[in-house]
């Protein structure tokens, strides 16, 4: 037998036959590997593990108190003891751009629970009872899409107070209205499947079938919207702040600190641009991981 001639069996009568070649198993190509492969969404991960970590262990990484004043240095330049300079009121940028990611983050991860709480309720409901329901429902929707969203923003925290609780009820019960028409288109193509025909024949309720049978099949999607209104949250509360309608100083916000250096960006650039990056690759990370998880969730990825 020569060295590149393939491994030989012994058939009963004597005749060599070659051995059978058994090829790996080809691995599944799992929601995982799909987002894995993505380079755009694995950076985004890191991005936002890293800016998790930030607002989890601000008070351990930033070098003072995000309120601590150094009047006799006010306006400083980015250098060795102040990484990313002093403000108008010689307070540290960079100890208070740490701080802002424990109030902007939670603000966006509550808001969206409520905002993905009550848009999906509505539209299982408009999608899968139909008639004067889903009339009602999409009319409703229909008018808080049509509202100009940061009038009633305004007018409700000036009402109620810009507490933190506030903020995140109103930004969580005013962004619901796109949420809701997605779900709703979602399930009105799942209603006419034989799984739910199935269910139906075999004594099913309405809502037993909603929650058992359709709800699980629109979970991707709501992870997919959920991480993309995370990051539409904390841009509009940024946008609230930077009006001065948002988080009530001196608590720090990224929003409020590019609004504090608007004025000054001539002479300190610094005071706006780095709470301004920072809230830029937030909102970034957040909308690439929701990128990445819409790609990697798609049924058509899945060959």
């Amino acid at each position: 037998m020569t060295e590149n001639s393939s491994p030989t069996s012994i058939h009963p009568y004597g005749k060599a036959l070659p051995s059978p070649i058994i090829k790996g198993t080809p691995q599944r190509n799992t929601p995982l590997r799909r987002f894995l492969r993505n380079p755009r969404a694995v950076f985004g991960l890191i991005l936002l593990v890293g800016f998790v970590l930030i607002a989890v262990f601000a008070p351990v990484i930033a070098p003072f108190e995000p309120d601590e004043q150094f009047v006799n240095d006010r306006l400083l330049p980015p250098n060795s003891t102040y990484v990313m300079g002093v403000d108008g009121l010689g307070r540290d940028v960079f100890s208070r751009a740490l701080y802002s990611a424990q109030i902007s983050i939670p603000i966006g991860i509550f808001a969206m629970l409520v905002s993905i709480l009550v848009g999906v309720t509505i539209g299982l409901l408009a999608g899968y009872l139909g008639g004067w329901v889903d009339v009602l429902l999409m009319r409703l929707t229909d008018m808080l899409l049509a509202f100009p969203v940061f009038f009633l923003l305004l007018t409700v925290t000036t009402l109620f107070g810009r507490t933190i609780p506030v903020l995140i009820l109103v930004l969580g019960l005013t962004s619901w209205g796109v949420n809701a028409r997605i779900v709703r288109g979602q399930v009105l193509a799942l209603r006419e499947k034989e799984f739910v025909e199935a269910a139906r024949s075999l004594g099913a309720g309405n809502y037993g079938i909603i929650w058992r049978h359709i709800f699980p099949n629109i979970v991707p999607l709501i992870i997919v919207d959920a991480t993309l209104r995370i990051a539409l949250v904390i841009l509009i509360e940024g946008g609230l702040s930077f009006l001065g309608v948002g988080v009530q100083p001196p608590t720090p916000s990224w929003g409020s600190m590019v609004a504090e250096g608007g004025t000054l960006l001539r002479r300190a650039w610094w005071v706006s641009v780095f709470p301004g990056a920072f809230l830029f690759l937030c909102t970034i990370s957040f909308n690439l991981v929701g990128d990445g998880l819409r790609d990697a969730l798609d049924p058509r990825m899945k060959q």
